[in-house]
């Protein structure tokens, strides 16, 4: 168009000039149009060809490799940075309610707007009719069908803000049930189908001091100051926070009104850290709600109740009433029976969650899981009322279980989960013929739905969304390893992920890889950035130190207000039992984590000078500070501390990462995004500081528009891949020769 503009122009100007003069003028600007119209088709035949070279296997090493830091060298054939792109997640599956079909998000990473990405898919439960319900660069959630099986709801940005969508499963058509102003989450159908329920925020007026003058017209002043005046005023991933509530919703299954159901200054979603679903009675006429309604809720953030909502509108009725969280209830199909999962607090720091049933007439409660020492999640109901789903981990593996009222367990299926990292993350649904379906993962295959039925004990894989271009793929071998604390003892359960083409004559650099929580657990389950390490030529240990979830409440609370503390010995036992088995350099030992695994990489290096670099990710340096800028800072102070850091300052310093600064001659990499709320930058930055002033090498790496985690855009966790590798390639000596 640029082109076209200056002939004419050109010409349009000739026209006032002699006739000679007019076609010298046309002849020079056809001849600069020609040589435009050349240079524009070399500049395409560029572009074409730097396309090609933006798919090859050269380019993908290329755009791997940390320049700045170090070259990564690859071992070839494994997983490469710029595969994240190509990786797709099977999530929240939903099977419908005769177990014909299972609906899931399926999702994935797009390289051209470096976004992720949820659409709707379909697969049938023998595996047949694999296809999408919806498509495109949108995020499309939380399907649920409806009771009859013939409709579906689910959450769409397709329209810019996220709304609530209705889908006829026979002849796909969509409505769009809302206009909200503020995204809605937790859907469920009422038992007739006529009606749905869901979460939304309410904003409460903003908080203002003084009065401003009001600026003359035409003026652009800047945003106004912002009052704070709540004690959680900002959370991770969810930046600084309006001033308003989460409350219930109500509406018709059609284009309408919605109708607030809850009310009052406070949160009906489950507390801090959830956003429970309400819950429809059988009977349709009221909603169980978890909430902590409380004076001060916000200081005591687990003490959490069930409360029945009637639709009248009659005043909430308290189904639990004990000393903390009642959780996750539902409703026996008969009406009998509500299953809760929750504990009585002893305030610990790791507290079993057990399966619980309240009768809704007596009110009388016993708890069901007393003999299984692990955590209930999920409980659903069987459609007979005379058992409960459920999952639970064990060992570092999500199983899924069923118990009959009695108390009898059977597990039914092992290895759910599939978020692409060693961590959980399991999911399932039931029909009402005992079919079920749920997300899984093992160490080599990223994330599926499988499928069974009750009584039935084979469980099949209905998907391959990752073959065959993985299959391709050379991955890492993953071992399980089991070995002694050399503090007690303890046994303590780890994984080795082997480089592709591992040869155990040679020797391999170690990185050992640490988890956060510090109450959770990894396990056999797949996980690209440990892949992407073994696929740049180094073994990878991860393991499961004490206070890791899944061995019992005994072994997590081992830690109890003693963290970091003894799993330093778990930890460092987990390396000498690798030198032991010949292949790994004893010259070339990494350590790495995030989160709580970044509180332990230096906790470590505090204590030991065997590893030859370290690369700590958004940890906590100092207790103190964390307490009072953390976004959880109610709950860490009443669960892993014995008070306020003023009344025990001494308890405060002595687990403090910059009590043992002075000891550390590890080069040390800091990786911190900038909107971290758990863990806050000013945290690394600490630790950056006391590094400089020690002389030590160090690097601190800040990622904009981060939250915890850095895995919000997918070219921010390459980047913290490879700027970890980097980091350890500057300081990986040259292998020995024997």
């Amino acid at each position: 168009m640029k082109i076209i503009a200056s002939l004419w122009a050109l010409v349009v100007a000739a026209c006032c000039l002699s006739c000679a003069q007019r076609d010298e003028a046309l002849r020079s600007a056809l001849d600069e149009n020609q040589q435009r119209l050349a240079a524009s088709q070399e500049l395409v035949t560029k572009l074409l060809e730097e396309n090609e070279r933006l798919k090859s296997p050269d380019f993908k090493r290329e755009i791997a490799t940390p320049q700045a830091a170090g070259t990564v060298r690859s071992s070839g054939g494994g997983l490469q940075p710029m595969d994240l792109f190509d990786l797709q997640l099977a999530t929240d599956p939903r099977i419908s309610p005769d177990g014909s079909t299972i609906v899931y998000v399926r999702r994935f990473a797009d390289v051209m707007t470096d976004r992720w990405y949820g659409n709707l898919w379909q697969v049938a439960f023998d595996g047949s009719d694999h296809r999408p319900i919806t498509s495109g660069l949108r995020n499309d959630s939380s399907p649920r069908w409806s009771n009859d099986g013939k409709r579906l709801l689910y959450i769409s940005d397709v329209e810019g803000t996220p709304q609530i969508y209705l889908r006829w499963m026979d002849s796909g058509q969509t409505a769009r049930l809302t206009q909200l102003q503020f995204p809605p989450s937790g859907v469920s159908w009422s038992p007739d189908d006529r009606q749905i329920a869901f979460l939304s925020f309410v904003p409460s007026a903003v908080q203002t001091l003084g009065q401003m003058p009001a600026p003359p017209k035409g003026a652009d002043w800047a945003a106004p100051a912002m009052v704070v005046d709540s004690f959680t005023y900002r959370f991770d991933k969810r930046g600084y926070l309006k001033p308003g509530y989460l409350h219930v919703f109500v509406m018709d299954a059609a284009p309408g009104v919605p109708r607030q159901i809850t009310s009052g200054d406070f949160h009906h979603n489950g507390g801090l850290f959830g956003r429970q679903a309400p819950v429809w009675t059988p009977d349709g006429q009221s909603l169980l709600v978890v909430a902590n309604r409380r004076e001060q809720a916000e200081m005591d953030p687990l003490n959490t109740e069930i409360y029945q909502f009637d639709l009248s509108g009659a005043a909430p009725i308290a189904i639990t009433d004990r000393k903390g969280p009642d959780v996750s209830p539902a409703v026996s199909p008969d009406g009998k029976w509500i299953a809760t999962v929750g504990f009585d607090d002893a305030v610990q720091g790791y507290q079993i969650r057990r399966l619980n049933l309240i009768e809704r007439r007596g009110k009388k409660r016993r708890v069901v899981s007393a003999t299984l020492d692990r955590d209930v999640r999920r409980p659903t109901w069987a459609v007979n009322s005379k058992g409960i789903y459920f999952t639970f981990d064990d060992q570092g593996n999500s199983k899924l279980g069923y118990y009959t009222l009695g108390g009898k367990l059977t597990v039914l299926a092992d290895n759910l989960g599939g978020i692409g990292r060693a961590y959980g993350g399991a999911a399932f649904t039931v029909s009402r013929n005992g079919r079920y379906a749920f997300n899984t993962t093992t160490p080599h295959r990223l994330a599926d739905i499988g499928v069974g039925r009750y009584g039935v004990q084979k469980q099949r894989v209905v998907t391959a969304l990752n073959s065959p271009w993985l299959d391709q793929k050379q991955l890492g071998a993953v071992e399980e390893i089991w070995y002694g604390s050399s503090k007690d003892g303890q046994r303590i359960q780890g994984w080795i992920i082997k480089p592709p083409g591992f040869d155990p004559t040679e020797k391999y650099p170690l990185i050992l890889e640490i988890h956060g929580g510090p109450f959770s657990n990894y396990g056999d389950r797949f996980d690209i950035e440990k892949q992407l390490m073994a696929g740049q030529g180094y073994v990878v240990l991860y393991t499961n130190p004490r206070g890791s979830t899944s061995y019992g409440e005994r072994f997590g609370n081992l830690i109890h207000h003693a963290y970091p503390g003894d799993d330093f010995y778990d930890l460092n036992a987990g390396v000498d039992a690798m030198l032991e088995r010949g292949y790994i350099d004893s010259d070339n030992l990494f350590v790495t984590g995030g989160s709580g695994g970044g509180v332990l990489t230096c906790w470590l290096i505090g204590r030991t000078d065997r590893f030859a670099a370290a690369a700590s990710a958004y940890p906590v340096i100092n207790w103190s500070s964390f307490v009072l800028t953390a976004d959880i800072s109610a709950f860490v102070i009443k669960y892993w501390f014995p008070g306020m850091p003023w009344d025990h300052p001494e308890h405060y310093r002595e687990r403090s990462l910059l009590s043992v600064v002075k000891n550390v001659k590890t080069p040390t990499l800091l990786i911190t995004g900038e909107e971290d709320y758990r863990t806050p930058i000013s945290e690394s930055e600490q630790y950056y500081k006391a590094l400089k002033l020690l002389g030590i090498d160090t690097a601190l790496v800040r990622v904009p528009d981060e939250p915890h985690g850095i895995a919000r855009r997918p070219s921010h966790q390459i980047a913290k891949v490879t700027s970890i590798l980097g980091w350890f390639e500057k300081y990986r000596k040259m292998e020995k020769t024997e």
